[in-house]
């Protein structure tokens, strides 16, 4: 906070008021050695101006990592974002906008989600897409309690490959219901691995990340014909949805319910933050969806016009019948990602998505041939799995030191995987930083 408006005497006001003598006496309830008694070891205080120029040079100081030379995704990925995102959603009308409560003066913030739903739905293959959620995790949990809504079931399968910070988010919502979550193991390949599927009919659902955390895409037509034939609920998510610029859409392969992080379009990294909740699902699902679904319609006069069509949550039905207590859609970066894709095109994310996926094979060929083992041999996007060549396990904190990242570990998500990292490569890599990244391992 850059300023601080109470006074004293304004303290001293808010502290009568609740009948307390000082500030010390609203943490009273905590237990003495929980509490720090001494001053804190602080310099003298500085001028605006003072501290501003040394948080600049704090910050100068710890950016000892170049961009361009940080190889991790793992969920957060960095891609150019064209400048006519940045330019039109700093306009008042999208960046003030409330919640759309009132069509009659949202039309603006309707129709930008309109627009957003209707790309959502092609790029998925979907009906149905919601006005937006929290991010791609909350996107997975939701998607599970829809299912089990929708099939009464008590069990769902989720995949070991899908992303684990996603996994531990559904256990989360889990934990405290009688549902049971089956996990399904990854094979050789790198796929989910459905033979310990004994009855599939048990399940409210199937889900899996294509591609998954590994990188490896997922044969999503062959997990479709397996629910198709046993009814069980089939849920697809993504952290990468540019991935479908190449790929076949979920609803294409049968997916029920497709989900995931949309940070990829239009959003910045921002040190791990905001992110998009991305879901669509099919039409006959459409009352159990969570969230809300902005629609088109008509004024008395006949003109064009945009209504929040279904919002299924306890602020506007009675709270037994709601489908999520999730009280907010990502309006600014739901706008942020219509802005992206509708200045890409269909044919520029084909495009752009052929450049990640070509340099990320570009790179993959170069560490192969200096002796590092890519672990899964399935095609991937975007990402894969390397493991350090043996005599080399050193070789991750010395390209450290020299400003490179190479990867993320994946031994604390995956104990088999020791000296093993998710290694991402986007279009911001250009072919001088990959040829330079090789030639620092080769030396």
């Amino acid at each position: 906070m850059r300023y601080l408006p109470h006074t004293r005497e304004d303290i001293d006001s808010m502290l009568e008021s609740i009948g307390k003598d000082s500030l010390n006496d609203l943490f009273s309830s905590l237990p003495p050695d929980c509490l720090l008694q001494e001053d804190l070891n602080l310099p003298p205080s500085m001028t605006e101006w003072e501290l501003t120029d040394h948080m600049q040079h704090l910050a100068q100081s710890a950016n000892q990592f170049n961009p361009k030379m940080m190889f991790i995704g793992a969920g957060s990925y960095r891609h150019y974002i064209p400048e006519t995102v940045r330019f039109l959603l700093s306009r008042s009308e999208f960046y003030t906008a409330y919640t759309p409560y009132q069509p009659e003066i949202s039309q603006g913030t309707l129709q930008g989600i309109f627009e957003y739903q209707t790309l959502v739905c092609r790029l998925l293959g979907l009906d149905i897409a919601n006005a937006s959620v929290y991010d791609g995790a909350s996107a997975l949990a939701e998607a599970v309690l829809m299912a089990i809504r929708i099939t009464k079931k008590k069990k769902v399968a989720l995949s070991d490959a899908i992303n684990p910070l996603y996994r531990q988010v559904v256990s989360t919502y889990l934990s405290p219901t009688e549902y049971e979550i089956v996990n399904l193991p990854y094979l050789s390949n790198g796929r989910t691995d459905l033979s310990v599927l004994s009855d599939p009919d048990e399940y409210a659902a199937i889900a899996v990340q294509s591609p998954n955390f590994f990188g490896v895409i997922e044969d999503l037509e062959q997990i479709g014909s397996i629910t198709k034939e046993h009814k069980p609920l089939f849920i697809c998510c993504f952290s990468e949805a540019l991935a479908y610029g190449l790929l076949k859409s979920p609803g294409e392969c049968g997916v029920d319910i497709a989900c995931g992080e949309g940070q990829s379009f239009g959003i910045p990294q921002s040190h791990g933050g905001p992110g998009l909740g991305i879901f669509a699902c099919r039409e006959k699902y459409m009352r159990n969806m969570p969230g809300r679904l902005v629609g088109q319609t008509v004024d008395l006069d006949g003109n064009r016009g945009f209504v929040l069509t279904l919002a299924t949550r306890e602020q506007h039905i009675r709270r037994e019948k709601a489908t999520s207590n999730i009280c907010t859609n990502q309006g600014l970066c739901a706008m942020a990602a219509s802005i992206y894709l509708a200045s890409l095109g269909g044919t520029g994310l084909s495009k752009l998505a052929r450049i990640n996926y070509d340099h990320c094979e570009y790179l993959k060929t170069g560490l192969k041939n200096q002796g590092f083992s890519i672990l899964f041999q399935n095609p991937t996007f975007n990402e894969f799995v390397i493991a350090l060549p043996e005599g080399k396990e050193g070789l991750y904190d010395k390209l450290l030191a020299k400003g490179v990242v190479l990867g993320l570990p994946l031994e604390s998500y995956f104990e088999e995987m020791k000296n093993h990292y998710l290694v991402c490569v986007t279009e911001t890599a250009r072919k001088e930083d990959l040829d330079l990244l090789i030639k620092e391992i080769a030396s």
